[in-house]
């Protein structure tokens, strides 16, 4: 990874960045010259992987294991990061995880799992790093939100609950912290093609015809969100602040219950009066 690109010199930090999405922007924000840290808590093959991939074609990077169920993790985390990069100028708040569970089964601890990992880690890590990001304004924040904040999809209360609480955070956080140079943004992704979820859908699942669900007729990929990360990472966004952008290929623009959103209206409404 060359040092010359639109992160030329930004020194980065990416969690939950040992598979899909994460591991995307890390090796996309490395790509365009940018020195990054990577976070993992279980997925170490994959960070390490790509933290060679890095170093390999001339770029810094290095991989960091943190437990965000709990607090003193992060502090490290940051405090690591820090003294690898000797700074910090753009905070890419990915980790998350999902776990489907009808209300009624949902246990405290499942709660709390998804509550600490998904909202508390984003609130906390920014927290320890912001020094290092009003040092560095202009600066930037984003988080890795989901669709799943504004539509609903049956078993997933608690996992909806901290993605909705992440646009609500990211909007509030934003006012704070733009009067320290520092811009909050998040993104909701739909549905984007990563290693777990293929594991979950197994071999036999048909992505091609099962993707054309969504209005461009495909999945989204890794790639697709790290292009939208390095832009709201940059000065190109400078007007765009406390903002969610969604990426999902046209997912949430379907009105329910209407049909095949391709077909034509068999029938016509308010013809008698225009």
């Amino acid at each position: 990874m060359a040092q010359v690109g639109k992160m030329a010199g930004k020194k980065v930090v990416v969690t939950g960045s040992g598979t899909g999405i994460g591991r995307g922007i890390a090796l996309e924000m490395a790509r365009q010259g940018a020195d990054v840290v990577l976070h993992y808590s279980r997925s170490s093959e994959g960070a390490l992987s790509a933290v060679e991939e890095i170093t390999k074609a001339g770029g810094k990077a290095i991989a960091f294991s943190a437990d965000f169920r709990e607090i003193d993790p992060l502090k490290e985390l940051a405090n690591k990061a820090l003294e690898f990069l000797g700074g910090c100028d753009v905070l890419v708040n990915n980790a998350g995880i999902t776990h489907n569970t009808s209300f009624e089964a949902l246990e405290p601890k499942h709660f709390d799992t998804l509550i600490n990992v998904n909202l508390r880690a984003q609130f906390f890590l920014t927290q320890a790093l912001l020094p290092a990001l009003v040092e560095a304004a202009p600066s930037y924040v984003i988080n890795l939100t989901s669709v799943h904040a504004f539509a609903g999809m049956t078993e997933h209360t608690v996992y909806a609950a901290t993605k909705g609480a992440i646009v609500a955070l990211t909007r509030v956080l934003s006012l704070e912290l733009i009067q320290k140079g520092v811009r909050v943004n998040a993104i909701a992704p739909g549905w984007i093609k990563v290693e777990n979820q293929e594991a979950v859908v197994g071999d036999d699942f048909d992505w091609d015809n099962e993707s054309k669900v969504v209005p461009t007729g495909f999945c989204g990929d890794p790639k697709d969100i790290a292009e939208l990360t390095m832009f709201l990472a940059s000065e190109e966004s400078r007007y765009i602040v406390g903002q969610t952008l969604v990426a999902d290929g046209g997912q949430l623009s379907i009105m329910p219950l209407t049909g095949d959103f391709r077909e034509s209206r068999s029938v016509q409404y308010g013809k008698w009066y225009v």
